[in-house]
């Protein structure tokens, strides 16, 4: 059972970061999409307005509350997050509230903040109205998924994509029902690990699938990245409880070195070094997602 500090804590981490997360999903999908299918665009689009008032209210819920230790894992908002934005907008016009990340890069951590009843109810609303919201885009991603599959529709957009951050929305989800019961999201490291590992793999495939031809060292070294997390996930799901340690301890090496390579291309597609089908809010997305593992996988130690 939480205490009303961990609820409140863990419920506002959650938000801040996937409510991003799932918002930026809608801005990929959109961008991938064909004039034909505008009533999937407009729908994507009314999912991300939705997705950014509840991180807006989240981030003014969060100020004070948040751990310094979140605050410093650069997994809310990083350095190019606020410029990832701007390009972004301007490449594809799809409209993108800076506002939100802005606020963001000013939050604070107050270790004599005071966890009240009354911010634990702002809280259980919020993610009641949250779950509700994940649930639509878990039918939206679906939808698109199955028309992909059936060869229904073309978009820019791979089925596996599409099914990847269909499972993100999932694991959102689940995390978000577990706080409503007051019990820790993730339970199992292992499996947890094995999640995550995966999600690293298919980050380093669609980068590999999204470079220019003519990029062979990066596409070499994306390539090099699926393997080693293939032969890493293989090993987790023959591990046990007493191989936590060394599992975290393989895991926390190869996402720190895939971190640095998400790092190195959002700043190449910033500075426009970089030929490849993609826009620096992509990058700035999944160096984020690997900032939260590290922070994670430093926590199991």
């Amino acid at each position: 059972m939480l205490t009303r500090k961990d609820f409140i804590q863990k419920s506002l981490e959650y938000n801040l970061f996937f409510a991003r997360i799932m918002k930026e999903h809608m801005i990929f999908i959109e961008s991938g999409l064909l004039i034909i299918d505008s009533s999937l665009v407009l729908e994507g689009e009314n999912l991300k307005e939705s997705f950014e008032g509840i991180l807006k209210e989240t981030v003014t819920l969060a100020n004070g509350a948040v751990s310094r230790a979140l605050l410093n894992s650069n997994e809310l908002v990083t350095d190019f997050t606020l410029e990832s934005e701007k390009i972004t907008e301007n490449l594809t016009g799809i409209c993108i509230n800076k506002d939100i990340t802005k606020a963001e890069l000013e939050l604070v951590s107050n270790s004599f903040f005071i966890y009240t009843q009354g911010l634990e109810e702002e809280l259980k609303k919020l993610n009641a109205r949250a779950i509700n919201l994940v649930k639509e885009v878990i039918k939206y991603k679906e939808k698109i998924l199955e028309k992909l599959l059936k060869c229904n529709m073309f978009a820019n957009l791979y089925p596996t994509l599409v099914d990847h951050i269909m499972r993100e929305a999932k694991y959102y989800l689940k995390s978000l029902e577990a706080l409503q019961r007051r019990e820790e999201p993730v339970k199992d490291v292992l499996e947890n690990q094995i999640f995550r590992d995966t999600i690293m793999k298919e980050h380093a495939q669609f980068v590999r699938g999204l470079l220019d031809p003519k990029e062979v060292e990066l596409f070499n070294t994306a390539d090099d990245f699926v393997k080693s997390f293939e032969e890493l996930i293989e090993i987790t799901k023959k591990a046990g409880p007493k191989d936590i340690p060394k599992i975290t301890k393989m895991a926390l090496e190869d996402t720190i070195e895939i971190r640095d390579f998400k790092l190195q291309g959002t700043e190449g597609l910033i500075d426009c070094q970089i030929q490849v089908i993609a826009y620096p809010l992509l990058a700035d997305h999944i160096l984020r997602e690997a900032n939260r593992y590290i922070r994670i996988l430093e926590s199991y130690r």
